[in-house]
């Protein structure tokens, strides 16, 4: 008998591990060279990738492989959820040393089956490779309703501006890792924000469905590095009120403030709401909070209220290229 490839039995114990199971819209997955997939009649494909990268997005020596499988699919599903849309299928590329095709690619492959039935995303196929660190590509298929898609260049000036849930947090539990605090995930709120994000899918959708948002987008770089962008597709600026923010209560309110502004990785959603839906927002969503932090503007400058009057909001948050 033949010897099996060395890549192919990577790719034989991903697909055990991860249980491909076929979705109804998923006519053809990981039996041949490319998935066949539809969308349900009366709705539009939503479509994005994203990198997770050892060393950029995760350490391989701090962050447990189950949690680098769960958030490498959570943070490229808020994307979907950013649109109101659901998330259907992923296609997976990974990188990966020989060394890692073990136990740690087991337990990464763990993490990933739990997010992928906790988020209703089925894996659909992909590609491996060998490399001395590993690089994840996740591409994600969704859909959403015909013209019900929220997009970051929908608001208009005199918009009210929400976040939802604790703005910090991630970055908070990220600190903690990274000067080895030894923070357990039950007792740590904040760590288990930034090991185990959760997509705002159910809100989303909602604030889709019943057309409350005008614009929207997740916050994966941090609000002051994220709000500029959808205020430059909307052709809009803001001002945001130091005050307003939900911040969390673990640390000094001078760090938690700088956190909610800056920190990255909390994949809450921020979106506009005109004035005459506001009042049909609720303060919560299934017991998350809503929470009103400021208002667009026709000047197309981003400015931050504070204690001492009012100054420019420059960008702090993540940027790969700074």
């Amino acid at each position: 008998m033949k010897q099996q490839a060395k890549e192919d039995a990577v790719v034989e114990r991903i697909g055990r591990r991860l249980g491909f199971v076929k979705n109804r819209t998923l006519a053809l997955g990981l039996d041949d060279d490319a998935a066949l997939w539809a969308p349900r009649r009366g709705h539009e494909v939503v479509l994005t990738c994203d990198w997770f990268l050892e060393g950029s997005h995760f350490l391989r020596g701090k962050h447990p492989p189950d949690a680098v499988g769960w958030k490498c699919l959570a943070r490229a599903v808020s994307d979907i959820a950013a649109m109101g849309g659901a998330p259907k299928c992923f296609l997976l590329s990974l990188a990966l040393p020989a060394e890692l095709t073990g136990k740690w690619l087991d337990k990464f492959l763990g993490g990933l089956r739990r997010a992928s039935r906790a988020l209703g995303c089925e894996p659909a196929g992909g590609d491996t490779t060998r490399r001395n660190e590993v690089l994840i590509n996740l591409a994600i298929i969704g859909e959403v309703r015909a013209g019900r898609a929220i997009l970051r260049s929908g608001a208009n000036a005199g918009d009210s501006i929400f976040v939802s849930g604790t703005l910090g947090e991630a970055d908070l539990g990220l600190r903690g890792l990274r000067k080895g605090h030894g923070l357990s995930q039950a007792s740590s709120p904040a760590l288990q924000k930034h090991l185990f994000p959760e997509p705002r899918l159910a809100l989303g959708h909602w604030l889709a469905e019943r057309r409350l948002a005008t614009a929207m987008m997740d916050l994966s770089d941090g609000l002051s590095t994220d709000l500029p962008r959808l205020c430059a597709a909307s052709h809009i600026g803001a001002r945001i009120e130091l005050h307003s923010l939900p911040i969390s209560s673990r640390v000094p309110v001078v760090e938690a403030r700088k956190l909610a502004l800056h920190g990255g990785d909390d994949y809450e959603l921020l979106f506009t709401v005109s004035a005459r839906n506001v009042s049909k927002l609720p303060k919560s969503f299934h017991g998350l909070p809503l929470t009103r932090v400021g208002t667009t503007t026709r000047s197309k400058t981003i400015l931050l209220e504070t204690d001492r009057g009012t100054e420019p909001l420059r960008p702090g948050g993540w940027d790969p290229f700074r």
